[in-house]
């Protein structure tokens, strides 16, 4: 049989099956596998957020200060049937369903091939739009609402709205380069242990007391992606890098800004350009950062972030002379199941004393009590004022309520026993991509990248929205604020072992089936 009746054969086999399956032309033309030829569009802008607006804060404080426009990269990849639109953006993990929406409807392409790619950038600014966060289960969503966009909203989407116009139109063939660089400079590794083996959450004030360079066991991966055209004329680029960035982000005194991942990205962008010109359009991804910050939380502001920007994009631009072309042509793409597992609920013992504490702690902490430094298991920093530190445990008792209620009239049956969770799973010649919709720890990650068969693979968080934190098999159980997020819910029970772990393996699944 020849190779074209062969690979014939073997497509309608797989169209019929995502058919029968009751998949979408988009869905169908997932299966039917990579042509061979990748064509790729981007568009790079800026929008300028509003003073006055309320910042990422819990306390209601707004907005006082704007240091840079926050930035969004649009991407549309094409493999002959199958489209892919990734919108990277300096935001933190709302409007997916609103962006999807928009997406879908002006590129004409389904929801599942649209990749919502946040920095997870705290300095961010509300677009207004009403979305309740994944992990509030326990919430009515009638679907987006456009009604509410704030002024910067409105400029947001309608840049992106411009963008999807002109992609399909500026689409050309490229081949997919990529190299890794080394960075382990700007990020720490945040969660603690101390002398009695129990858990905390590191942030700056203990982080110095390990000494001035202090990092822990980090990601120092800084793996970059050029798309270029048959001339070898970058096109277009991705970058991915792993820390919260939260250097420029104090809570109670909002500032906008792109925090080091914009920095760094910006620098990329302009060195792909040759130094003039218009700078290529280059994505940022974020890494499985739920157990990594970059330094100088809450003291560090825009100069240092500035800084740390410059010093991942140092590191990028020195990757760039070890460029490799991939062997592989063409993409794939599909969103691929998995299923991450619940454990049990606390006794009412332990339920009815936590509470009990949080009450105290709130009372304690609305009087300015600076001594309101630990709950539950959480810790809390004397760069917080007291107010902060109550709110963030107002959080935490809907959570125990719920619980104890189950547990008091015998319907802890009706509580999860698995979080769904499907993964964006990506294969762009040699490299693979797998997109986690939560806050995902590290060791997912590096489980992915250890069983990938690809040469280079690349995991992400804060892809299509956030579950919050979700553990790997090692980090389950413990009760610091990361590793017990569950708390935050509304509402999962903890996380049983292997946790996160299973993402991970689902990606790999995926990429081992395209190849």
């Amino acid at each position: 049989m020849n190779q074209n009746r062969r690979r014939f054969l073997q497509s309608s086999v797989a169209a019929g099956a995502a058919t029968a399956a009751g998949l979408s032309w988009s869905n169908i033309a997932n299966a039917l596998g990579s042509s061979g030829k990748l064509e790729v569009a981007a568009i790079r802008f800026g929008t300028q957020a509003d003073l006055g607006d309320r910042g990422a804060s819990l306390v209601g404080s707004k907005i006082g200060e704007i240091a840079s426009p926050l930035k969004t990269t649009v991407m549309l990849f094409k493999d002959g049937a199958t489209q892919v639109c990734l919108v990277a953006w300096d935001l933190g993990n709302g409007t997916i369903e609103y962006t999807k929406d928009l997406v879908s409807r002006r590129l004409g392409i389904s929801r599942d091939n649209v990749v919502v790619c946040a920095s997870h950038n705290h300095s961010g600014a509300p677009t207004g739009v009403s979305e309740p966060p994944f992990y509030h289960y326990a919430s009515d969503f009638n679907g987006p609402d456009k009604r509410n966009l704030t002024p910067f909203g409105k400029r947001l989407f309608g840049q992106i709205d411009d963008a999807l116009k002109r992609l399909p139109k500026m689409l050309e063939p490229v081949t997919v380069w990529h190299a890794e660089g080394s960075e382990s400079r700007i990020t720490y590794c945040r969660k603690g242990y101390r002398a009695d083996g129990s858990t905390f959450f590191m942030r700056e004030e203990d982080r110095v007391l390990y000494g001035k360079d202090f990092n822990g066991d980090i990601d120092r991966q800084a793996p970059i992606v050029v798309f270029k055209s048959a001339g070898g004329r970058p096109v277009a680029g991705l970058v991915q890098f792993t820390g919260h960035p939260v250097t420029s982000y104090q809570p109670e005194q909002p500032v906008v800004f792109g925090d080091y991942p914009q920095v760094a990205t910006d620098i990329v962008g302009r060195e792909l350009a040759g130094g003039s010109g218009e700078p290529v359009p280059v994505g940022f991804l974020q890494g499985c950062a739920g157990d990594v910050n970059s330094k100088e939380m809450f003291v560090g502001g825009v100069e240092r972030a500035i800084e740390f920007g410059e010093m991942l994009g140092s590191t990028y631009v020195n990757a760039l002379s070890n460029l490799k072309e991939s062997d592989r042509p063409g993409m794939n793409f599909t969103m691929a199941p998995a299923a991450v597992p619940c454990g049990e609920l606390p006794s009412v013992e332990v339920l009815r004393a936590e509470i009990a504490e949080m009450q105290d702690f709130i009372k304690r902490a609305d009087a300015g009590d600076e001594n309101t430094l630990g709950c539950v298991g959480l810790n809390f920093p004397r760069a917080l004022t007291p107010k902060y530190r109550g709110a963030l445990i107002k959080a935490v008792l809907p959570w125990n309520e719920w619980a104890l209620d189950l547990r008091r009239t015998g319907r802890t049956d009706e509580a999860m026993k698995a979080v769904d969770m499907p993964v964006a799973v990506m294969r762009l010649g040699d490299v693979g991509i797998l997109g986690l919709s939560c806050e995902p720890f590290q060791g997912i990650g590096r489980r992915f990248r250890e069983l990938s068969p690809l040469p280079l693979s690349i995991p992400c968080g804060y892809t299509n929205g956030s579950h919050g934190y979700i553990t790997d098999s090692p980090n389950t159980g413990d009760r610091e604020y990361m590793s017990a997020f569950y708390r935050y819910t509304k509402f999962r029970p903890p996380l049983a072992k292997p946790a996160g772990n299973v993402l991970a393996d689902s990606g790999v699944n995926a990429l081992k089936a395209f190849l």
